[in-house]
């Protein structure tokens, strides 16, 4: 017989104080790297939009994250998984997490409230002009007609009011059709400032529960919009998360809980 090894896994449940709520990441620590295909392979047995893996790097990590099809360069909800993972679980002492990634250095710190504090690169997006095809595919993917559309590798799309936002019935073979990673449907919040949706069928996830990358952009954009630098933000999903954003020069600081659901061990 073959002899078998074994790999740490926890699940957290990220941008939320209560467990089967936000969004659900996988995190694994590694020694050293395992083949890409076998990464790969891991995250879409996971099934979960993010399993994020990592390895120590001087003082600090080498972060990658993958969702079940694709490795993507950036990731919020599973970055803040597992500087908890980290914080609780393996480094105590520690008083912030330094990762690199395919997005550069990424910072994490532990807030006196309990929060996780992310320090990532805002990225503004952009007014775009769809092609009629686009935007067929963009109304029928989100079962209404879109108003202004921006882009930076996602489309954010700019709907009414919350409650448009909260009724879509996204059509992810409609939305998969267009030539971004992910689409952002967002609207002014009734008991926040912004509210969103996230859908990314062209990288193996339907709809995202709580998607930090997505607040990259959305935060630069309603800083704008609002004229206000701190803003309060919920993802509407199924599952829901809350998110506080910061806008600062360059960087977007995104705020937020996670908590433990499993921890356990993978049969190689």
């Amino acid at each position: 017989m073959s002899s078998v090894s074994h790999l740490p896994i926890y699940q957290l449940d990220a941008f939320t104080q209560t467990r089967f709520k936000g969004n659900p990441a996988a995190v694994i620590p590694l020694d050293k790297w395992l083949p890409d295909d076998l990464l790969q392979a891991i995250a879409g047995e996971n099934n979960l939009s993010e399993t994020a893996f990592f390895v120590a790097k001087g003082d600090g990590f080498h972060l990658r994250w993958f969702t079940p099809t694709h490795e993507v360069a950036l990731c919020g909800h599973a970055t803040l998984a597992t500087a908890e993972v980290i914080f609780a679980n393996l480094k105590h002492h520690l008083a912030q997490v330094h990762f690199h990634t395919q997005s550069g250095l990424l910072t994490v710190g532990r807030l006196a409230d309990g929060r996780l504090e992310m320090d990532f690169p805002a990225q503004p997006v952009t007014p775009v002009l769809l092609s009629d095809t686009e935007q067929e595919h963009l109304n029928a993917g989100l079962g209404l007609s879109c108003g202004a559309t921006f882009a930076h590798e996602d489309l954010l799309v700019r709907c009414p009011d919350e409650a448009s936002v909260r009724a879509i019935k996204p059509d992810p073979k409609a939305l998969a059709e267009l030539p971004y990673r992910g689409i952002i449907a967002t609207a002014p919040g009734t008991e926040c400032d912004f509210v969103s949706r996230f859908f990314a069928p062209a990288v193996g996830v339907d709809e995202d529960p709580v998607t930090g990358s997505a607040h990259t952009k959305l935060t630069p954009y309603w800083a704008e919009q609002l004229g206000k630098n701190l803003l309060s933000a919920r993802q509407v999903s199924a599952r829901g998360g809350e998110l506080e954003c910061e806008l600062q020069a360059s960087r977007v600081l995104l705020r937020g809980y996670a908590v433990q659901y499993l921890e356990g061990r993978i049969a190689l």
